[in-house]
């Protein structure tokens, strides 16, 4: 006889739950029991095994004596503790905050404390990224990542109850994780998304990449990003086999397709380069859905991608939607278009989820601006998959959601055929391989070089990783500095991915009034190029 099943939300209403990602677990491991549902190396879980996992992590967190809402961090790659805390955090009425692996110590202690993390998950491998003096009554667990006793992330689910917990979620807008992200400042923001949203978010990653019951989904993109993109519920919910991979490896990524029968993956068109043009690509026995964001796909890389046997989906969004917000939903008439028509079409961001609202540009005065394709204005999003707002920021939340939409910072032009097409970043966000780079946080960190008197930082094309951040820096007088002392200072100060690619020494472009003139910097490094953005 099948075990009871606890409800997932408390409710008395019988015509209407809660909407919750979690509720996803629940029913695969009900209906799919002994179906693989984790694949990592030589491991393998059952979703009956990784219900039965997440249950164990939620019973254990509430042991610690955590209330409802408590935060709980994790940093660590995409691994089986990492999926298991998208849904052992949650159902024991808890926040869920995923850290950037790749930030710096500074960085990861801020967070823990603006979110007032009670406990923290770390692998291994990035523990020496946790300052002690930054923990103070944090609670840290280790992961070994074995899967065997002995591992105190082990011991500790070994320790819970393999039941579910009773429900404790009583609202479907209750926060589900605090993600941050570096914005346009130098500190990160908090995003809050909320269970309806994941829920909600989980279906239209479903939909619009055509997954199946029978998908396996391999994790190239992290799952700390965006919760990858809302699909550790997604794959979940069809039943569909989880690939996890510690990293990004094009040898590895091939041996995985092949030997697992890869059916969906995500990555930033750095990934997907890496992938196409590895020694190992082949034409595929299968079709493979590649979902591509970060920066557009180039004609070239789209075209690859297809001679392959890969299903490109291009899609677009930030933190603030949970991840994609819009798709370039593919029109049969384009199959006729030649070759680079048809790679510029798919190039576009498209519009709305079906899930989703569809997006605006907009002017200034929040009016629609022509559907000319050529008028700028700013893409603006409101529904479901919105973020509730930045955790304790309130100024930032009512500026981002001025005129009742959220503003994302990004220009665009608005097409005929309603499909929207991104052209500058509003602010100076920097898009390098996926990952968001602020200009004013590496300035800073120029900026305190002993010998830098000021500093500004801009994009500039990079063949691997779409753009890097270079910085122009003028020296104090009578002091000196190389190129290699101020990057070596950099990465002692910020993440290495965030440091400049290079420095320029010489005085900066300036108006009358004494404001820097970033454009005439980013004019002479894109040399007339269209400058890449997310």
């Amino acid at each position: 006889m099948p075990k009871r099943v606890l409800p997932i939300s408390k409710t008395d209403t019988p015509y209407r739950t809660e909407l919750t990602p979690v509720s996803f677990l629940r029913r695969s491991a009900y209906v799919w029991p002994d179906k693989t549902a984790v694949v990592h190396g030589d491991r393998r879980y059952t979703y009956r095994q990784l219900e039965e996992r997440a249950n164990r992590l939620a019973s254990g967190l509430r042991a610690l004596g955590l209330t409802h809402l408590d935060r709980v961090a994790i940093i660590a790659p995409n691994t089986p503790a990492m999926l298991e805390a998208h849904f052992g955090v949650p159902m024991a009425g808890l926040v869920l905050v995923p850290i950037n692996i790749r930030l710096n110590g500074d960085e990861i202690a801020y967070i823990l404390g603006h979110s007032g993390a009670k406990v923290l998950f770390v692998d291994h491998e990035f523990e020496s990224l946790v300052k002690p003096a930054g923990t103070g009554a944090l609670k840290v667990i280790r992961i070994d990542d074995t899967g065997a006793a002995g591992d105190p992330y082990e011991d500790f689910l070994a320790a819970g109850s393999p039941e579910p917990c009773e429900p404790w979620l009583a609202d479907e807008m209750e926060t589900l994780s605090i993600n941050y992200t570096s914005g346009t400042t130098g500190r990160p923001k908090g995003v809050m998304i909320h269970h309806r949203g994941g829920y909600l978010n989980a279906m239209g990653e479903v939909i619009e990449t055509g997954m199946t019951f029978d998908a396996k989904y391999l994790w190239t993109l992290p799952m700390f990003h965006c919760n990858g993109w809302c699909f550790t519920w997604g794959v979940t919910a069809m039943g569909g086999t989880h690939v996890c991979l510690r990293r990004v490896e094009p040898a590895r990524i091939w041996e995985l397709i092949d030997g697992e029968g890869v059916t969906h993956y995500c990555g930033a068109p750095t990934v997907q380069i890496g992938i196409v043009n590895h020694p190992k690509a082949h034409k595929l026995a299968q079709p493979v859905t590649a979902t591509v964001a970060g920066a557009p796909p180039s004609p070239t890389l789209l075209g690859r991608m297809q001679e392959l046997g890969f299903r490109p989906v291009h899609v677009y969004g930030l933190t603030e939607t949970y991840g994609p917000h819009t798709v370039c939903a593919w029109h049969r008439e384009w199959d006729a278009l030649p070759a680079d028509e048809r790679a510029r079409a798919a190039a576009r961001q498209g519009q709305g989820y079906v899930m989703f609202d569809l997006v605006r540009v907009v002017d200034d005065r929040m009016n629609d601006v022509p559907m000319d394709a050529e008028t700028l204005g700013e893409v603006v999003m409101r529904g479901n998959n919105v973020m509730k707002g930045y955790f304790e920021q309130p100024d930032a939340t009512a500026e981002a959601f001025r005129g009742g939409w959220f503003h994302s910072g990004d220009l665009a032009v608005w097409h005929p055929d309603g499909y929207i097409e991104l052209r500058d970043r509003k602010k100076d966000i920097i898009i390098s391989g996926g990952e968001n780079i602020s200009t004013i946080e590496v300035e800073q960190a120029v900026a305190t070089h002993p010998s830098v008197l000021e500093c500004a930082v801009v994009a500039v094309p990079d063949e691997k990783w779409g753009e890097r951040p270079k910085a122009f820096v003028t020296l104090k007088p009578g002091m000196k500095a190389t190129e290699a002392e101020i990057l070596e200072f950099c990465r002692q100060h910020i993440a290495h991915f965030k440091c400049p690619a290079s420095i320029e020494f010489g005085d900066l472009p300036k108006t009358s009034t004494g404001k820097v003139q970033k454009f005439v910097l980013r004019d002479k490094e894109w040399g007339g190029k269209t400058k890449r953005i997310n």
